[in-house]
């Protein structure tokens, strides 16, 4: 399999946006959507339990239904601000969910592979981290071909799990808006609103503790 340029791979990282309202409402390529899953379903696993699932969510009633719990959301979150963060906030578009050509709703199933599930006897959650790696292979993959995504993240997971039928025990981890986009925006919505600002590398790098400094010293 031929290896991609590390400069086209480090394009589409930095191209890669949490899209909201720039959805098109085209249809996907049945093709571009196998692509895209498969680059899902070939994300690491801890003791290769794969423990992801993916539902493709059409109906346009579920899809509403599932909208309008998530505006509910939204105004409780709103709710809880203060003027000046309500103000900025108020100015925020959070989800696609009509917009967009397709809703995916990604879940995580903790008993695949267990009892004895390699690598995660001391880690509870890493089989959790893992259908996280899933989305983001999702995520990259859709941003090559084009394609738009965005999680919402306003919503109750009991809420999505008995809409969408999803077995007890089943989590769900995500629900992703996705299809084509008009285009991405080169800044990301809450920093291009106001909502926070983006931390510098330098202030999430540690040396050797937590708040170690780097023994280098620049020279003249």
């Amino acid at each position: 399999m031929p290896v991609p340029t590390s400069a086209a791979l480090y394009d589409v990282i930095f191209a890669r946006r949490d899209v909201r309202a720039e959805f098109t409402g085209a249809e996907i390529d049945p093709d571009v959507l196998d692509r895209i899953l498969a680059a899902a379903h070939a994300a690491p696993s801890v003791g290769l339990t794969q423990p992801w699932d993916f539902i493709l969510v059409r109906s346009p009633d579920l899809r509403s239904s599932f909208k309008e719990h998530v505006l509910q959301e939204r105004d409780q979150f709103e709710s809880s601000l203060d003027q000046a963060k309500g103000a900025t906030f108020s100015k925020i578009k959070i989800e696609g969910i009509l917009e967009s050509s397709l809703g995916i709703a990604v879940t995580y199933d903790a008993d695949r592979g267990s009892p004895a599930v390699l690598g995660r006897h001391a880690i509870a959650d890493a089989g959790l981290y893992s259908t996280c790696l899933a989305i983001q292979n999702l995520w990259l993959a859709a941003t090559v071909e084009g394609l738009g995504v965005g999680w919402v993240s306003f919503y109750r997971e009991e809420f999505l799990q008995e809409l969408l039928a999803i077995p007890a025990g089943i989590r769900p981890v995500a629900w992703l808006c996705i299809g084509p986009v008009t285009h991405l925006e080169q800044v990301p919505d809450l920093e291009r609103h106001g909502w926070r600002t983006r931390r510098p590398l330098a202030d999430a790098v540690h040396f050797d503790t937590f708040g170690g400094s780097s023994a280098r010293t620049d020279q003249d």
